[in-house]
């Protein structure tokens, strides 16, 4: 084996082993085998390219198209062209499937489900992109050092994600092979650190023992580095958080009665829920509750504000038990009712988390539950999710007054303190606009209620679930300042804005009031997907508030008497009205809140008005088409069609004067050459035609017949080389196609097709556009002095 070829095996190996820090993350790891295989095709096409050889762009162009088609076979067959050239179905499949993975990835805590082809795709695509780049490196550049950067970066992403014991198995796995693959780089680039680390030869003079010093070389220097990087990490001091921070055990992690739970954001999908075509159910139930419009049906609660968004905090899990505790907060002076509702999910919901009213007071549900005290909800343990699943939930309605929750004491310190934190990089612009709106209030009822009519009526705030979610510290200000956003951007603005204030707050997740049956059930679907912010009060406990305009119904205890109120009625959304949501951002600054629940506004958004004038495909775009997909099938074969083109032009007519046959001698030479160079015989340049033609004929195996064709060929050009006057020879094109002929004969079926379809002499062109380009440079600076030289300066 080659050394370049014992290099791309080790770099195979090497981001393999590098590889095997993702096997943690999903189960079962079958994934790995895949990506093996599908790597080892992109390396063993980076051999055969440099074998032939190819410049090194185009050997990376090469691997790349490959390992697209590789992944379009693996993972987009049905929508590619003939099952294997990616097109814009393709990559549109892709698109879906990257947004599918990273939803799964965010849904599912560490082991995740290899469930989906979206996690499968990202993790064999992304091992493909990182064995590209360490080939590249490694081997097409012949820099094994620098290729350990891609392997880094995997590695670095995996143990960033993974958590728990075992970390340093997989990072001793991914230096050996990182070691491996520099040793197998060469003995001249190890051998400059032999008077280092080498020492003195044990017997001076002896050849062999100098031999192998520059491998006792690498592996001491690999030794060294490697025991470096296992020790030093054990004598600093801890690091948490950051970026890379795992997100906890997550769903699954309880064992028996006990274990934690970290849950992932469940508004990934929350804003494809709100805007999908068709308005799919996903739950159906039959509840004793008189008042449907308070039929919330509460996920999870988010509760951990880092800046960036609203995340659930690792909590503690226990079994379900037969009664659930009183809620947090809540005093016995609370007027409540209790109800029982059925509920019944489709058999294609699978959600971790139980929807559930709040707060409940008992589940009745059969399979691998656990509970979560402090939010009172229900987490699949051990991949147990929602779908099909029929359960029984008793819950209070609780019903308190605005007199109670305006006189609520203090909450306990603790519980303010845990749900009033706010991270340094939140923009003063909302603590601020939290002062102004709540200005004359004079307690945090007073206050909350504020911040719900701010944002539903007074705020000129518009219900727009095209507007995307957003992220970072600033997007709470911009949602501030364009006031256009969907319930995700109300409930998390209200509940950071609740906490400047002072009043403990968090997030709520799950299902608005549904849609009521003929049967007397209830129908939930995908587009009553909701957030909405709870704050604590004391007597109370967590409440519901409801800042979204449009949407679900507002709490009767927010709602003031007739009375005292000077807002007119119409504007603000009943509490018995439908709740399905507006699927378009309002027109008009003088659509009122009533119109905009009622879906009466009209439509002008930019999709809108392209939908109303599309009079379909134009016909450039369908010339597009067609060139695009002609490139497509056209690239893979364009080095047969130069090929074959290139061989009719050179073995032509070649005119009637002498000087156009010298020139077509030469030409046949080259075509013959070529021809020996495409079936496995590289040309060698440093031969005299007598030399090579003879080297032809022994290599390609050829009869006594075609080596004289061969050398009947050799000393026409030797006439036009060397002889004062050459003689012109006839029939040297029909030599050179039964010399083509005869090495077509004598070599296997594999060699046969790479001589057609990817011809190593094809690479002429690539050094034609090198050297042309080269030569324009060049006459480019040449020509740069004469131009600065002064118009009256003679050269």
């Amino acid at each position: 084996m080659s050394g370049r070829a014992r290099l791309a095996l080790f770099a195979w190996a090497a981001t393999l082993m590098s590889a095997c820090a993702l096997l943690p993350l999903v189960d079962p790891a079958t994934w790995i085998l895949q990506a093996a295989v599908l790597l080892g095709i992109q390396t063993m096409v980076g051999a055969a390219t440099r074998r032939i050889p190819l410049a090194r762009p185009l050997t990376l162009a090469a691997q790349a198209f490959v390992t697209l088609m590789l992944l379009t076979l693996s993972f987009a067959r049905e929508q590619a062209i003939a099952g294997l050239i990616p097109g814009p179905d393709a990559f549109r499949h892709f698109a879906d499937l990257l947004r599918q993975g990273g939803d799964d990835i965010a849904r599912y805590a560490i082991p995740a489900p290899l469930t989906s082809d979206g996690i499968r795709l990202m993790l064999v695509g992304g091992v493909l992109v990182i064995g590209l780049a360490v080939d590249t490196l490694a081997v097409t550049f012949r820099s094994a050092a620098p290729a350990g950067l891609p392997l880094l970066a995997l590695y670095s992403v995996a143990a960033g994600l993974s958590e728990g014991a075992g970390d340093w198995v997989w990072f001793l796995i991914a230096a050996t092979g990182y070691l491996l693959m520099l040793l197998a780089e060469g003995r001249d680039r190890l051998s400059q650190w032999g008077r280092v680390f080498g020492g003195a030869p044990r017997s001076p003079g002896v050849e062999s023992a100098s031999a192998v010093a520059p491998v006792r070389t690498g592996r001491r220097i690999g030794v060294v580095a490697l025991g470096l990087a296992l020790v030093v990490p054990l004598a600093l001091p801890a690091m948490s958080g950051g970026l890379l921070e795992g997100t906890g055990a997550g769903v699954g992690s309880g064992t028996g009665s006990g274990g934690t739970i970290s849950a992932v954001n469940p508004l990934v999908s929350l804003r494809d829920s709100l805007n999908v075509d068709e308005d799919r159910q996903v739950l159906s139930l039959k509840t004793s509750s008189n008042d449907l419009s308070d039929m919330y049906l509460r996920i999870v609660s988010l509760d951990d504000f880092d800046g960036t968004t609203w995340k659930p905090s690792k909590r503690h899990i226990v079994g379900v038990p037969d009664e659930f505790p009183t809620p947090t907060g809540l005093s016995p002076d609370i007027k409540r009712t209790e109800i029982a509702t059925t509920v019944a999910a489709a058999n294609w919901y699978a959600q971790d988390w139980l929807p559930m009213p709040y707060p409940p007071s008992g589940v009745n549900i059969k399979g691998n539950w656990r509970y979560e005290p402090v939010g009172m909800t229900l987490v699949g343990d051990h991949g147990q999710n929602t779908r099909g699943a029929t359960y029984e939930v008793k819950s209070l309605d609780v019903q308190p007054t605005a007199e109670q929750l305006a006189s609520a004491p203090k909450p306990p310190a603790a519980l303010e303190r845990d749900y009033t934190k706010l991270p340094d990089s939140l923009p003063s612009v909302v603590a601020k606009t939290a002062r102004e709106v709540t200005t004359g209030a004079t307690n945090p009822y007073e206050q909350a209620v504020a911040l719900q009519d701010y944002f539903s009526i007074t705020g000129g705030f518009e219900y727009d679930t095209q507007v995307q979610a957003g992220s970072g510290s600033e997007a709470i200000a911009r949602f501030l300042k364009d006031k256009q956003g969907f319930c995700v951007h109300f409930s998390f603005a209200m509940a950071a804005m609740a906490r400047t204030l002072g009043i403990p707050a968090r997030v709520a997740v799950g299902f608005a009031p549904g849609t009521p049956q003929a049967d007397q059930s209830v129908s939930v679907g995908l587009k009553d997907a909701h957030a909405w912010p709870e704050l604590y009060f004391e007597g109370v406990g967590w409440t519901r508030f409801e800042p979204t305009p449009n949407r679900g119904s507002v709490p009767s205890y927010t709602v003031p008497d007739s009375s005292g109120s000077s807002l007119p009625d119409v504007a603000r959304p009943s509490a018995g009205t439908s709740t399905s949501p507006s699927t378009a951002p309002s027109a008009s600054e003088s659509c009122s809140a009533q119109l905009k629940k009622l879906e009466a506004c009209p439509s002008e958004s930019a999709q809108a008005v392209a939908a109303s004038g599309d009079d379909g495909p134009k016909w450039w775009m369908l010339l597009a088409w067609v060139f695009g997909g002609l490139a497509v099938v056209l690239l893979p074969l364009s080095p047969m069609l130069w090929r074959l083109r290139t061989r009719a032009v050179r073995l032509g007519a070649h005119g009637r004067t002498e000087a156009d046959a010298a020139r077509h001698t030469l030409t046949v030479w080259q075509e013959l050459t070529d021809t020996a160079w495409d079936f496995g015989i590289p040309p060698d340049e440093s031969l005299t035609p007598r030399k090579a033609a003879a080297r032809i004929v022994a290599l390609g195996h050829l009869d006594p017949t075609t080596a004289a064709a061969v050398h009947r060929v050799a000393d026409a050009v030797e006439q036009v080389l060397y002889a004062p006057q050459p003689r012109p020879t006839a029939g040297l094109a029909g030599d050179v196609r039964r010399v083509h002929a005869a090495l077509r004969a004598t070599v296997g079926r594999g060699t046969k097709v790479r001589a057609l379809v990817a011809p190593r002499s094809a690479v002429r062109v690539a050094w034609a556009a090198s050297e042309w380009w080269t030569g324009l440079k060049t006459r480019a600076t040449a020509a740069r002095p004469n131009l600065r030289k002064p118009s009256g300066q003679q050269s």
